[in-house]
């Protein structure tokens, strides 16, 4: 499935069609992959509708691939044929600059991205380089690992820039595929913690309350308490606002998000700051991952284990999927079943 246009997918009804390309060829130091499923994220519908616009069409979107390696590139010493590997959003990064070396790898100016800037997993067979792949655990099928590749490791990012500790509580704003696998790493990590969720549907405040939320309400509600850290996983403005006035003094919020739309961005403006701001409260946001988010989420998600709540879809209803994930149709993780 290609991506040949961008524009609101409210107008772009079909924003993907399926086209028939040659397989592709693994130069040095690649890896060829035979896609099994491919995870569907929100940030499909900012490259779609030119938030992070892809630097060149047509591009093949997805980033949460599962698969097995069926050919290797001159050089490739690390995989061999069948292994079952994952790509995540990170394609690659230079390795060299200050940023890379100090293990910052997502910060690196020249970061690529999958389903981005190079050809990600919505189809048959994808290329990617060999030492940014991640070997995915036996404990987990191919549907329940595809989310934990971004959603998964995104959400295991921003729990660790939140600096919460057991027994402070925190909050979730936004209750889509990677808050709800924070919320199952938060109870497995900090027992202690309590998990606050701020959602726009009851639907999706009813699953949170489901895995153990111990409160569930709308992004304007108010907690029964104040909270040391808030997760936004939101596209909107307004939830930050709000966010920020619930923090207890020298909380922090972290936003995971590539991009915010464009519709609330006046709820900024709105502001107050000896309630929003001050008393040293901390706003942290988080770029991208790095290889090592995706391999330690892994190996924790193995741990627990943490099964990710999925809707399955084959490839060819990408499309339906995404009109769903915009329309905040979403119960955990949407999945595209590919071979």
């Amino acid at each position: 499935m290609i991506l040949r246009s961008l524009g609101p997918i409210e107008e772009n009804g079909v924003p993907l069609v399926q086209a028939e390309l040659p397989d592709p060829v693994p130069g040095p130091g690649e890896i060829r992959i035979r896609v099994a499923v491919c995870g569907v994220c929100h940030t499909e519908l900012d490259e779609i509708e030119g938030r992070t616009p892809p630097p060149r069409l047509p591009v093949v979107l997805g980033h949460q691939v599962v698969g097995r390696v069926d050919a290797l590139g001159a050089g490739v010493t690390s995989r061999r044929e069948g292994d079952r590997v994952g790509v995540a959003w990170i394609y690659s990064s230079c390795g060299h600059c200050k940023l890379c070396r100090e293990g910052n790898e997502n910060l690196c100016p020249d970061f690529r991205a999958t389903g981005r800037d190079v050809d990600g997993g919505y189809a048959e067979r994808m290329i990617a380089r060999a030492d940014y792949v991640h070997p995915i655990p036996e404990v987990f099928s191919d549907v329940e690992a595809a989310p934990l590749l971004c959603a998964g490791a995104i959400g295991y990012r921003s729990l660790k820039l939140s600096g919460l500790r057991d027994g402070e509580s925190l909050g979730l704003t936004g209750f889509g595929a990677s808050a709800h696998l924070v919320l199952k790493m938060a109870r497995h990590r900090y027992p202690h913690s309590r998990v606050h969720v701020f959602a726009r549907s009851e639907g999706e405040r009813e699953f949170a309350r489901e895995l153990g939320a111990v409160w569930a309400g709308e992004a304007m509600d108010e907690p029964p308490e104040k909270l040391a850290a808030i997760l936004d996983t939101t596209p909107a403005w307004q939830p930050v606002v709000e966010a920020l006035r619930n923090l207890e003094p020298e909380g922090r919020l972290v936003i995971n998000a590539i991009r915010k739309e464009e519709r609330d961005k006046d709820a900024l403006l709105r502001l107050d700051y000896p309630r929003d701001l001050w008393l040293e409260k901390e706003i942290k946001s988080v770029a991208n991952v790095a290889r090592s988010d995706v391999r330690e989420l892994l190996a924790l998600a193995a741990e627990i284990p943490i099964r990710p709540e999925t809707q399955e879809y084959p490839l060819e209803e990408a499309n339906r999927a995404l009109r769903e994930l915009k329309a905040r149709q979403i119960r955990g993780a949407k999945v595209l079943r590919i071979g």
